[in-house]
């Protein structure tokens, strides 16, 4: 399956029994998914099928549906619910009495399901099953259309993440190109330190010092860190080419990734090594946001 973004845009427009109606859908990135729907009065009772509809196209991101309606000529023709307005206004008068909350405005109060109805908008049976089965049927259409933006879209993040993997790789090269001189580097720290440390012997045991500077020539090994940074290019480069989502797993790798390369930071015994680690963390930094676009 083709890398999917999590970000993308879809419309799609329908008719049924003279009315022209548009779906519009939109996805950003969630940690989830969350599904938000804007439908125009007598729609909600579909909405636990749009929910499911869409639950089973789309996996993860925050998803924006919004269905428009328009009527006969493009006219909306829409009436004042006199009665469930003024019931809408007590509530909202005793609420700023006795809570201190705020009037809604008058767009508000119109936005509320019920105070504005369309005319004539309880067709018959026969009509209303029509209906329904176009607006969901034009929903399946956006949602396809809204999966196949988001596999464009993942498309080119799939070559972003694949240069900065590949960058990843040439850095760990480098760092181990860099640790391979360790021995000799660390030699020649060490004898100086050891050398300065025993002029002035004042009771300090040579043998002592040989222990401690073998200890930090230990903690200063970061082959460790080169070969679960190998591991891990090797791992973010079978996740590239799955089958399945990798989103969540990717942002797991690139934390794992940022932990390895600020190890190699903590034991860098040479400034060339530092030099790879910051540049590691930084290409690291971009594969992470990189990877939370990715459903």
């Amino acid at each position: 399956m083709p890398l999917s973004s999590m970000t993308g845009f879809a419309r799609a427009s329908f008719e049924v029994d003279g009315a022209r109606y548009s779906w519009e859908l939109k996805s950003v990135n969630a940690r989830g998914l969350e599904i938000r729907l804007r439908l125009p009065p007598g729609h909600d009772h579909l909405e636990p099928d749009m929910r499911t509809r869409i639950r089973d196209g789309i996996s993860r991101g925050s998803c924006f549906a919004v269905l428009q309606k328009e009527a006969d000529g493009g006219r909306l023709q829409l009436v004042l619910n006199e009665q469930a307005l003024e019931l809408v206004l007590v509530a909202a008068r005793r609420l700023a009495a006795v809570e201190g909350v705020a009037m809604p405005t008058a767009d508000g109060l119109l936005a509320i399901p019920g105070v504005l109805q369309e005319v004539g908008s309880l067709p018959e049976a026969e009509g209303a099953e029509r209906r329904d089965a176009a607006v969901l049927g034009g929903l399946d259409q956006g949602i396809a259309a809204l999966k196949s933006a988001r596999v464009e879209e993942g498309a080119r993040l799939h070559a972003i993440v694949e240069m900065q993997v590949t960058e990843i790789a040439r850095l760990t090269g480098e760092a181990a190109s860099v640790a391979a001189d360790a021995p000799e580097t660390l030699k020649e720290r060490i004898r100086g330190q050891v050398a300065l440390l025993t002029a002035d012997a004042n009771g300090l045991d040579p043998d002592r010092l040989h222990q401690e500077a073998l200890l930090a020539a230990t903690r200063m090994d970061v082959r460790e860190e080169i070969d679960r940074l190998t591991s891990h290019v090797t791992g973010a480069r079978a996740l590239l080419g799955s089958e399945e989502e990798i989103g969540r797993r990717l942002e797991f790798l690139a934390q794992e990734f940022n932990r390895e390369a600020n190890t190699l930071c903590a034991k860098a015994f040479d400034r060339r090594l530092t030099n790879v680690g910051i540049e590691l963390k930084a290409v690291i930094d971009q594969l992470r946001e990189q990877a939370q676009n990715l459903a």
